[in-house]
């Protein structure tokens, strides 16, 4: 049986700044916790069986893709919080709309539209 992605963790050398760019980019509801690690709330909506992925080529990464309303407001906004825009929204064959950015460390964040 498959087994089901539970959590997710986002690396940087300032989690205080990346917290306030995810607070502020996604709405996410965070807590302190301890030694400087910022718990981020689950959010409504996602799959109740956990969510799917897929391995692709290319050079080694871990990308978490993010539901969101407007790629393009996503992304414009991304830039305004110091990220960067890597990919435009763009329609995947048989599947949803998707976009990517980067948080200010250079994470990547794949966006999905609702």
């Amino acid at each position: 049986m498959t087994r089901p992605v539970v959590a997710f963790q986002i690396r940087g050398r300032d989690a205080a700044k990346l917290a306030d760019f995810y607070r502020e980019i996604f709405s996410w509801e965070m807590t302190a916790g301890p030694m400087g690690v910022s718990l981020i709330k689950p959010g409504i909506g996602g799959p109740i069986e956990g969510v799917g992925g897929t391995i692709f080529p290319g050079d080694p990464a871990v990308v978490i893709f993010v539901q969101v309303l407007s790629l393009v407001d996503t992304l414009a906004r991304a830039v305004e919080l110091g990220g960067k825009r890597l990919m435009e929204p763009f329609d995947v064959p048989n599947g949803p709309t998707i976009a990517q950015m980067s948080d200010p460390e250079g994470n990547i964040i794949g966006l999905v539209k609702q």
